[in-house]
C-alpha cells in the first residue's frame, strides 16, 4: 500500500508542476504564451486533469479558472496522500498512537 501511495504522489506531483510552470508562462509570456512550445508541452501534460475538472465545474465557471481550480484540487489530494503515507509509514515502524 505505501508503494501504491508512493507512486500515486508522484502522479500528482507531476501535473501540479506542469500546472505551476504554466502560471509562470502565463506571467512571463503574456499574449504570445499560445506559440510558447513549453507552455503548449506543459498544457498538453496538465490537460487530463483539467479536462475533468472543466467536466465537472458548472458552465459558470470560467476557462481561465480551471486550471487554478485543479492544481487547488491536487494540492488538496496530495496533501491527503503525503498525511496517509506518514500514517502507514507510522503504522509499518510499530508505534501504537500514529493518529496524534
Amino acid at each position: 500500500m505505501l508503494e501504491f501511495l508512493n507512486i500515486l504522489q508522484v502522479v500528482l506531483y507531476i501535473p501540479m508542476l506542469a500546472l505551476l510552470g504554466q502560471g509562470v508562462l502565463y506571467v512571463l509570456a503574456g499574449a504570445r504564451r499560445e506559440t510558447n512550445f513549453f507552455y503548449t508541452t506543459l498544457r498538453l501534460v496538465a490537460r487530463p486533469f483539467t479536462f475533468v475538472v472543466r467536466t465537472l465545474t458548472p458552465a459558470k465557471v470560467a476557462d481561465v479558472h480551471v486550471p487554478i481550480i485543479t492544481f487547488a484540487l491536487l494540492l488538496l489530494v496530495s496533501f491527503v496522500v503525503f498525511a496517509e503515507r506518514g500514517y502507514l509509514t507510522c503504522v509499518q515502524m510499530g508505534y501504537t498512537d500514529c493518529r496524534r
